[in-house]
């Protein structure tokens, strides 16, 4: 593949962060140690749990004069195809606490829900999941698989999450949310407790000393579950970067704010799972003073990095990446290519990136359609 592949790829906005103040102890009573480690030791005990894959792009290193990008492979979580298998699940075995007789409720952009889906259906109980006109039917027969009422709401996800709230209050449902706010901490906690797994992972898959950390955003979860994880398993701190769709910076902007600030997201990104509108309240609390930059990207080059990704090799198996997974990659490219960007962070040939492949063709419909596209591209 030639380098000239990568010329084009740019960052549609960036911001350094000037209030960066990355404080383990400050973080860790915001998403405590114990819940960090109750978390592993409780879901590395899943009869079906196993690490999933941290794969060495050494191509993708070798053109961007790199020392080491390791990527972190979701796709296979539970044959969930996402992280988010380790969240929602989680967070309903420990609010269930062995009760049979609630009912769990959900809103969701897709895989927040089919993790859900699938933890009530391990623990025996009912479950209902909204989803916007948004969310593809694909994802929804996905959840349907799993035992799940799903309840598609007419608008964006906030509205099916606010028709998800009126419901379960109205009916005495348990709501297993991923975004918190005020009163409503502890299910998003466990729920970011859970991702945190997958920092533990790492520490025991390389020995290299992970000099950056580029984590894509929606409310924020992953990356705050991460940047909690590292501040408790990692001994040297990375740089550590948060990646949007142009049309969802709603990180971004609060970091720019100094506090939430809700953005009006007029056309809805590819990247579904990041288009959203507002950062969770404890994902804020753990983000704004522990990011170090900030960069947005448009939809331009996912389809070619599905591609890219599909055309590497591992294990003779190529590597499934969706439309979520692609930003890490076409964000780093992009860091790459701008001189100010690349000074800001001290990207070098000492640099060993980590990378989240957050999922895999979890809508296989989209994956594949995105991946006959970016052939085409490259």
């Amino acid at each position: 593949m030639s380098e000239s592949i990568y010329l084009n790829w740019e960052i549609s906005k960036y911001l350094n962060n000037k209030n960066f103040n990355f404080n383990r102890d400050k973080i860790l009573k915001i998403l405590s140690k114990s819940l960090i480690e109750n978390a592993y030791n409780d879901i590395s005990k899943w009869p079906s749990y196993e690490a999933t894959p941290l794969i060495s792009l050494n191509r993708l290193s070798k053109d961007l004069s790199l020392n080491n990008i390791f990527y972190k492979d979701e796709s296979k979580r539970f044959g969930l195809k996402s992280f988010k298998a380790l969240g929602g699940a989680y967070a309903v075995e420990k609010i269930s606490n062995g009760k049979k007789n609630i009912i769990i409720s959900t809103a969701t952009a897709g895989n927040h829900g089919r993790s859900v889906a699938w933890g009530s259906q391990r623990l025996g109980l009912n479950c209902k999941i909204f989803i916007s006109e948004f969310v593809s039917e694909y994802r929804a027969n996905e959840m349907r698989k799993l035992g799940a009422d799903v309840i598609r709401v007419k608008g964006n996800y906030e509205d099916s999450l606010n028709e998800c709230l009126n419901q379960s209050k109205k009916n005495g449902w348990q709501i297993v949310q991923d975004v918190a706010w005020e009163n409503y901490e502890l299910v998003p906690k466990l729920t970011m407790a859970g991702y945190s797994v997958m920092i533990k992972e790492i520490t025991s898959q390389t020995d290299q000393y992970i000099s950056h950390v580029f984590l894509q955003a929606g409310v924020g979860g992953m990356a705050a579950g991460s940047v909690a994880g590292i501040a408790n398993y990692f001994k040297k701190i990375p740089k550590i970067v948060i990646v949007e769709p142009e049309s969802a910076d709603c990180v971004l902007q609060s970091i720019e704010n100094g506090s939430i600030k809700k953005i009006d997201i007029k056309k809805e990104s590819i990247m579904g799972g990041m288009s959203c509108g507002e950062v969770s309240l404890v994902p804020w609390k753990i983000l704004q003073n522990s990011v170090n930059l900030c960069l947005t990207i448009s939809d331009d080059q996912i389809a070619k990095t599905v591609a890219m990704l599909a055309n590497y090799k591992f294990a003779d198996k190529k590597i499934i990446g969706g439309e979520c997974s692609a930003p890490g990659i076409i964000s780093l490219i992009a860091s790459c290519n701008n001189k100010i960007v690349k000074k800001m962070l001290d990207i070098n040939v000492d640099s060993n990136i980590l990378l989240i492949g957050c999922e895999g063709n979890a809508d296989e419909n989209l994956y594949n359609k995105l991946l006959s596209l970016g052939l085409n591209q490259i």
